[in-house]
């Protein structure tokens, strides 16, 4: 008989579902309770209005943006830290991790101080006719910034455990480097890269502190939903509040059973190879 080393199914099922309900399921439910007390005519008139439609604009351009430089990017810092050996690689590898150990207020302080016109990167920018500090570019840095370690992350593992002999065996074949990594590497990548990338798209809707500080904030122009949301927090409009935050939860959760249904086709793919 095998030993167990946690609870059977029931009482472990039931400890997490009452932990998921009191963690995520009871805040989100009274978001939703809240913008749905608005009625339906509120509600449209507060998520239709001219301001909260440029914040969406602003905030969905901007992650999308920033989500494809961390796909990019991501993945080629993926490859480096798994296939190579180098000075300093242990110490690159610690860094990826900064943006969860260090508070957003003080990575968006950072990046203002780095992109400002007067900043170490701001000023050769500003010469070139670049503006980076309180422009949508601003915005999309600091989400970059926040949100890459998930795509590095989450694909690193797999790459880790890649089998070399399918590369091998390609070689063998007369394929190109180029040829190998599409169709041999890529699929194999692809459920992990979906998963990172849905990841950093989702944590760059919601990003708050390191954009505030960089973006400039101005209506119309680089405010984001969310701090238009905790500007009407700040006027003591809940509802108005948990009607805007609920339009970003909505997309969140489209985009994410979006990435789900494409994991699975991935993994089906990847099951028949």
């Amino acid at each position: 008989m095998s030993r167990r080393v946690l609870p059977g199914l029931p009482l472990t099922l039931g400890i997490t579902l009452v932990y998921l309900s009191i963690i995520v399921c009871l805040p989100l439910g009274a978001l939703l309770w809240k913008a749905a007390s608005l009625g339906p005519e509120a509600y449209w008139a507060i998520v239709s209005s001219p301001r909260a439609v440029a914040s969406y604009r602003v905030t969905m351009l901007s992650a999308l943006a920033a989500t494809a430089v961390n796909v990019v990017f991501g993945l080629a810092l993926a490859w480096v830290l798994t296939r190579y050996r180098f000075p300093g690689r242990r110490l690159l590898d610690a860094i990826v991790d900064l943006p969860f150990a260090l508070p957003t207020a003080v990575a968006g302080i950072a990046l203002t101080s780095l992109f400002a016109a007067n900043g170490w990167l701001g000023g050769p920018l500003a010469d070139l006719g670049i503006r980076v500090a309180y422009t949508p570019l601003g915005i999309m840095v600091a989400m970059t910034f926040t949100s890459i370690p998930f795509v590095v992350r989450t694909v690193q593992p797999v790459l880790e455990d890649l089998d070399p002999a399918l590369e091998e065996a390609a070689l063998s074949l007369g394929a190109k480097e180029g040829r190998i990594f599409r169709k041999v590497i890529l699929p194999l990548l692809a459920p992990s890269l979906l998963a990172g990338t849905s990841l950093s798209f989702a944590r760059s809707l919601g990003e708050f502190g390191a954009v505030i500080f960089i973006a400039g904030n101005q209506p119309f122009s680089t405010e984001i939903t969310a701090l238009l949301t905790y500007i009407r927090v700040e006027e003591y409009d809940y509802a108005a509040a948990a009607a805007i935050a609920s339009v970003i939860l909505l997309s969140a959760f489209v985009m994410l059973a979006v990435t789900n249904l494409l994991q699975a086709r991935a993994l089906r793919y990847k099951g028949g190879a």
